[in-house]
């Protein structure tokens, strides 16, 4: 093959020498192209936009500033006339006619490459004016049967987008008189379906969205692509990779869930790499210079583990005295645990303000009441919004999203074991719950970043230079059909505000509060199916992890284990529980029988079924006493079923002791659940055949041997005090 039919085949021309030649030498200068876009207010979805073409080096030119928005409100009714009219007088001034002007939207654009790629695009389209198209047409539907068909794409054009030469787009707009809050796309389309204007302005549309993607009617086309470190959003119906997303219509807020990817400063093994362009280390401040923070923290329902929170919410690395809290409690139930932490720790803060129950104030209004409370106070900086639900792990949490330096950003939690959480990546059309494209990616942590979302709840930080400016109103919770978090997230989101969510650290969860008793003294106990995570933490011994690891198991007598499991806390509720109820029964040489089971040397006690905690008992053994029972007993599995399972009671004065005997168990647990010394005198077990005794018990500590045969043994007598020991039966 000779070198000239090479160069044919590999589509290689010398340009020099063959000037009138379409080729790539040919393409227009990078120079020669100016983006022109209409914004009288400067959003955060402006600031996006004028962040993504200064990464892909567009230069932008931007008309009304400044002015009054007259052209209608997008979402209700046609408008943007205003945008041709400013148009109109921009390109007027224009004298290079071989200039290209690309003229978009910008409170919901974003660019997703270079000028490089849309002038080689738009040269490709062969016309003169290129304008971004759509599959639904808007605002006038009798004029559908009016608009030329197209071999493949999209029919319908799209105003929000379109490129062309200046003398063509001067020509476009020449006829122009029209109001400012007139339909600038009723505008376009009949122009574009009258066929000589058509022709004389040379117009076509971006029908398979090579250059603009709109997403209004498209989401199901539009898919993030990601490949070698780079992001784009792709057309999948017709394999193509737009240049500028356009997230107009219903589907304004799809934009921005994009963008968290355009342009693409995100790495997502280690999480965002430009978050934004002022960020504070708190770190450098003396602590009299931190920002003075208002924690709103809101009680509405009744909520497990409630004096958990606050015991983190003292935890929190934040100088008290630049903290105010607002306090909202709902619930009767919870008095005694907020007035507690009151009493203990309140002065620590610069200031408490506090709505309890009798009251009544709603939960609207008590959020109102709280985004008020920092927007008054001319030294708020910040308002946290804390919801009583929130586990709040992360102690630095606070100083995080401080240093984010966005409007609202809220700190990624979720439910243990579930892909709930407390943002939403997408909104569906009805302004309700829709799964973003990598929803599951970002809670599961696959992908970290800062994301731009739709909607937050539960907790997040708000700047109080916000509730001051923008957010003024002072109902931004209230509404007759929506729930206040609901309401609020759709008001910010109106007044073209951002809200963030951060899951570039782990932060903590949220509760279930879903069948939380309050019948009970302490509640929490019965938590292990609904918060497993969380009761674990409070009533499991912190040591119980290391049984295995470490061998932290200690065999006193033959066949006799003895292993941490509880927790102080966990048994001083246990003993508090039981002592509540107060039906202690049994004691002396009587057999007695209770509820199915039975025992044949009767104790001071009460029994799991008698206070409805035999499930949650039974839950335990099965979780964290039948793994150390198989690993001991090697070859034996447990289903940990029991008919007697009970707390029992020894006094010198009631029942000091007990006689020897075998339990009706194949193995039995007893853990001690007070301090031998501290509490009382004497005490242990002893086992005959072995004749080996344990008689300093520990509290949290379990006793685990067999039964029946082999472990006949005694209780041997307490001479002071009160002796509490928790006792099952297992597998009888």
């Amino acid at each position: 093959m000779t070198l000239w039919s090479l160069l044919l085949f590999s589509g290689i021309f010398v340009c020099a020498l063959f000037p009138l030649t379409n080729c790539d030498e040919q393409r227009i200068p990078e120079e020669k192209l100016l983006v022109l876009t209409v914004a009288t207010k400067e959003t955060d979805g402006f600031r996006r936009f004028l962040r993504s073409a200064k990464h892909f080096n567009y230069t932008v030119k931007v008309l009304g500033r400044g002015e009054k928005w007259r052209g209608g409100d997008y979402m209700s009714a046609p408008g943007g006339g205003q945008k041709v009219r400013l148009l109109k007088v921009a390109v007027e001034e224009m004298k290079n006619e071989d200039n290209i002007i690309l003229f978009i939207d910008s409170y919901d654009v974003v660019f997703a490459s270079g000028p490089k790629e849309l002038l080689k695009k738009f040269q490709q389209a062969r016309h003169k004016v290129v304008f971004s198209s759509e599959s639904l047409i808007w605002p006038d539907r009798h004029l559908e049967d009016k608009h030329p068909h197209v071999r493949e794409g999209n029919r319908f054009l799209g105003s929000g987008g379109f490129i062309g030469y200046v003398p063509n787009i001067k020509e476009l707009v020449s006829d122009w008189t029209g109001e400012d809050d007139d339909s600038d796309q009723l505008f376009f389309t009949k122009i574009y379906i009258d066929p000589a204007k058509r022709k004389s302005i040379n117009i076509t549309l971006d029908s398979k969205c090579r250059l603009f993607q709109n997403l209004h009617g498209a989401l199901d086309e539009v898919v993030l692509k990601f490949e070698n470190g780079r992001v784009r959003a792709r057309n999948v119906l017709y394999d193509t990779l737009p240049v500028i997303i356009h997230g107009n219509g219903p589907t304004k807020l799809q934009i921005n869930y994009l963008g968290n990817y355009i342009p693409n400063t995100w790495t997502f093994e280690t999480g965002c790499t430009v978050c934004h362009e002022d960020l504070r280390p708190l770190t450098a401040l003396k602590e009299s210079e931190y920002p003075l923070v208002v924690i709103g923290i809101f009680i509405q329902q009744p909520t497990p583990f409630v004096t958990v929170f606050f015991e983190r919410l003292l935890k929190l690395q934040y100088p008290k005295n630049r903290l105010k809290l607002f306090i909202y409690n709902q619930e009767v139930h919870h008095e005694r645990q907020v007035n507690a932490f009151l009493q203990d720790h309140g002065s620590l803060y610069q200031d408490v303000r506090f709505i309890g129950p009798e009251e009544d104030i709603d939960g609207a209004a008590s959020r109102n009441l709280g985004f008020d409370m920092c927007r008054k106070d001319k030294d708020c900086d910040y308002f946290f919004s804390l919801d009583i639900e929130v586990v709040l792990k992360n102690e630095n949490t606070l100083k995080i999203l401080i240093e984010q330096n966005l409007p609202i950003v809220a700190p990624m939690i979720t439910r243990a074991g579930r892909l709930w959480s407390n943002f939403w990546g997408a909104l569906s059309a009805d302004g309700y719950y829709a799964r973003s494209e990598d929803y599951v990616d970002v809670v599961q942590g696959r992908r970290a970043g800062v994301w731009n979302v739709p909607y937050v709840s539960s907790v997040y930080l708000v700047k109080a230079s916000l509730l001051r400016s923008e957010l003024t109103d002072y109902e931004l919770f209230t509404s007759p059909i929506l729930d206040p978090d609901m309401t609020y997230c759709h008001n910010v989101r109106n007044k073209g505000i951002f809200m963030y969510v951060t899951n570039m650290h782990s932060f903590g969860r949220i509760l279930s509060t879903e069948n939380y008793q309050t019948s009970h003294l302490h509640n929490d106990l019965w938590q292990i199916f609904e918060n497993r995570v969380d009761w674990e933490e409070r009533y499991i011994h912190e040591n119980y992890t290391l049984i295995m690891k470490d061998k932290l198991i200690e065999t006193p007598c033959p066949d006799v284990y003895w292993f941490p499991v509880f927790s102080d806390i966990a048994c001083d509720h246990l003993v508090e529980e039981m002592e509540h109820f107060g039906k202690w029964s049994g004691g002396g040489n009587v057999d007695k029988r209770i509820q199915g089971g039975y025992e044949n040397v009767p104790t001071i006690d009460i029994h799991m079924n008698q206070i409805n905690f035999e499930k949650e008992w039974q839950k335990f053994l099965l979780e964290y006493v039948s793994p150390i029972t198989e690993k001991m007993y090697p070859g034996y599995y447990t289903r940990a079923q029991f008919e007697l399972a009970f707390v029992v009671r020894y006094k010198p004065d009631e029942q000091p002791s007990l006689r020897p005997h075998h339990d009706a168990s194949t193995f039995t647990i007893n853990i001690a659940l007070n301090h031998v010394g501290l509490d009382f005198q004497g005490g242990g077990c002893r086992f005959l055949r072995y004749d080996c005794s344990i008689q300093a018990p520990r509290k949290g500590w379990a006793l685990m041997h067999p039964g029946r045969l082999t472990h006949y043994h005694e209780g041997l007598p307490t001479t002071a005090g009160v002796r509490y020991i928790a006792v099952s039966f297992v597998d009888p």
